[in-house]
Formats: C-alpha cells, structure tokens, sequence
C-alpha cells in the first residue's frame, strides 16, 4: 500500500501575549487553503494535531490548550489604510472543527511584529529606529488593531524588559490599541445585545444568575463569582479538575450565547466553542497567583478569571480584556460593580497568573453605550521559523 508523503508549508511559530500559535503568510499556502474551507480547516487541524483523543497534541504543533491551539494567516491588506490582514482559526483540541467565529486579542500583538518580519508592511513605514504603527485588519470581526511595535536597526525588536504575568520572561513592550471594538463584526447590533447592562439569566438546570453579556473585543458574558460558589481567586487546577463545574460553565456559557442571539439552539454551541467566553469577577482579595507571587488587594481594582474553550484561562485572553476594561468603563455593569463603581478609563485586574492593565472610553451616545478604542501592553516572540510538514492526503 503506497503512503502520501509529507509536504512542507513555510510557518513561523510565534508567541504572542500568553498565547501561541503558527503563523502563514496566505500566499504560502496550499492553492485549495489559500480560500476559506474544509482543505484550509483540514490542513490546520493536522498542524495542531488535533482532534486528538488523548488531548496531548503530542503529533502537532499545538499544546492541548486554548492559549496554544491557534493558526493565523496574515496577507496584505485587502482593506484601504490598513497594512494586513490578520485572520484567526481556534482549532478545538478534541473535535474535529475550527472556529472562525472571534478574535484572539494575544496573537493580535504577534500579528503586528510578523507583519513586518513577512515582508507585509511597506518598507517606507518602518523606521530604522522607533515604533512601526501598524495597521491590522482583523478579519474575523472586521475591526482595526493598530499595533504599536518596536524596532532596532530596521527589524522588529524582540528582547526587552517589559514583563507580562503568565509570560516567564521579559520581551519588548508592544502596544495594541483595539478600534471601535464595541460591536462584533457581522454579528452586529449592539454592545450589549438584551439591550440591559444587568440581565437576570435563567439557566436550564442550573439556576438563574445576574449577567453582563456585552460583546467588545469577544463577546463575553459576565457572572459574578460569588453568586456560582467561588471567590474570584481560584487556579487552573480548581475549575478544570471538577468536570461538574466545568459543565455548569458550559450550561451558563450555552445560555448566554441564546440570550446574545449568537446561537439558535444549544445544539450550535458545540461548534461555536471559541465564543462567547465566561468569566466571573469579584472585589479585590488577595490571593496567590499560580507563578507562587502574593497579589495583594491594593494590586488591583477587581478579580476576573474566565474560561476558553470549556477550560479556566491559565492567564486571560487578550479579547476578553478588552471586554473587561470596557465592562469597567460602564457603571452599572457587573464588571464596574466589582471595581467599586463609578466612572474609570482604565482597570487593572487580578488573573489567575497576575495582574493586567487594559484602558478603554466609553461614552453614552443617544442612549447607546459606546467604546472608541481599548488599549493594552503585550509582547511577542518568534519561537521556531521554518516550514511545518503534514501528511500530502490531510486535504
């Protein structure tokens, strides 16, 4: 019996954030990948290695997690004063599909830094030394991403000092300004989908709870922590290891995503698990972080912990940062509640790895709230540059 042999596809495995991912210029791609499809969702998943059984990824390039189960293919931008497009895959770990539905906000910032190692970024626009302002087109959401990044002797700035929880060592501060992120994409409608900033959601089972549902950066529904049992502090190892809890998330997450209008039935949540995200917040407590550091209840305005793909978030997602300090810009949400209340442009909140800083303005239009921009640090690395290898039949 004869076997295909293996093709070789250029990639570049990147960290962004405190996420991972393997990163295509489009036009590397195979001719049946170059469009959206099931070549294209084939080949990454094959890349990633998934679905696998044993949720090890051990024959792939992913690491069995939401935060290092990603593909991104970038391009020169099809959209006028933008440099590139970034588009986003979150491969499932166990099941054979990848969801296209949202954004990861942690690759965002490595999509700007490969911008410019691909050669996508019009050489007039990079100082020799300074900051590269580039232009993001954000595929997935239809939404702009400028990001801000280094640059020594012509070429991206990797190393530096600015240290990132959940991030083991320090790299270079790039800056990511998330545009007019209040809305998402061809999902449309408003920031807060009920119309309400504060729902009462009822779910099948389980109970009813107050709820945030806003859709900023990712759409995201907010409960608080206490009203499901927990305190805010709480590690990977206590939700992911208890099946029953992570299957109340589930239940939650299922019944926001149909009070959001994002799913017609729970049925469509198994194949949208990339959106909407959970996340619970609570008043500031101190608490110790996964890394052994003592947060302190001075560190921060408020605790948030939110799961990704049915699993508590070792750190947070870049998106749904965006979503909190958006949620903390307007009073009256959950979000704002735990903060203390009040009107703030900026909120630095407690994670299960640390600490993180995000900005946004939000302002009342028309009786309608309203974000222009989110704003908050990153870093990015490159980790492996090369040609990644798939079996020729996986497409």
């Amino acid at each position: 019996m004869a076997f295909a042999p293996q093709i070789k596809i250029p990639a570049t495995y990147i960290r962004g954030g405190t996420s991972k991912g393997v990163f295509f210029r489009l036009a590397d791609l195979p001719a049946s990948c170059q469009v959206p499809g099931e070549a294209r969702d084939k080949l990454f998943m094959r890349v990633i290695g998934s679905p696998d059984p044993y949720s090890a990824h051990i024959d792939g390039m992913g690491g069995a997690t939401s935060s290092t189960s990603k593909c991104v293919i970038l391009s020169k931008s099809s959209v006028p004063d933008h440099d590139v497009d970034y588009l986003y895959g979150q491969v499932s770990i166990d099941k054979p599909f990848v969801d296209w539905s949202g954004n990861c906000g942690n690759l965002s910032t490595a999509a700007g830094a490969f911008a410019i190692h691909a050669g996508l970024v019009d050489p007039s626009r990079i100082p020799d030394n300074g900051v590269c302002v580039v232009r993001v087109w954000q595929a997935n959401i239809k939404k702009t991403i400028i990001a801000h990044v280094p640059v020594t002797n012509g070429q991206v700035q990797e190393t530096g000092d600015f240290e990132l929880d959940g991030v083991t060592f320090p790299a270079a501060e790039i800056v990511l300004e998330f545009m007019d992120p209040s809305d998402d994409g061809d999902e449309g409608g408003s920031m807060f989908p009920t119309g309400k900033l504060v729902d009462d959601l009822e779910v099948p089972g389980v109970g009813t709870f107050k709820a945030t549902m806003i859709t900023a950066g990712i759409p995201t529904v907010f409960v608080n922590a206490a009203d499901i049992g927990y305190t805010g502090t709480e590690l990977r190892e206590q939700i992911n290891t208890d099946a029953q809890a992570l299957q109340r998330f589930e239940a939650i997450r299922i019944a926001g995503a149909l009070r959001m209008g994002l799913i017609q039935t729970p049925e469509e949540a198994a194949t949208r698990q990339h959106t909407p995200k959970i996340a619970f917040v609570a008043p500031p407590t101190a608490y110790q972080a996964s890394s052994g550091k003592t947060i302190e209840a001075s560190d921060v305005d408020l605790l948030v912990r939110a799961l990704s793909m049915g699993k508590l978030h070792h750190a947070m997602m870049g998106t749904c940062a965006v979503a909190i300090g958006t949620a903390a810009a307007i009073p009256g949400t959950l979000v704002n509640q735990a903060a203390g209340g009040g009107a703030r442009e900026a909120v630095r909140f407690g994670h299960p790895s640390g600490t993180l800083r995000v900005g946004a303005q939000a302002k009342l239009v028309n009786g309608q709230w309203t974000v222009t921009k989110a704003i908050m640090s990153r870093s990015a690395r490159i980790l492996m540059e090369g040609w990644v290898r798939v079996p020729g039949d996986t497409f």
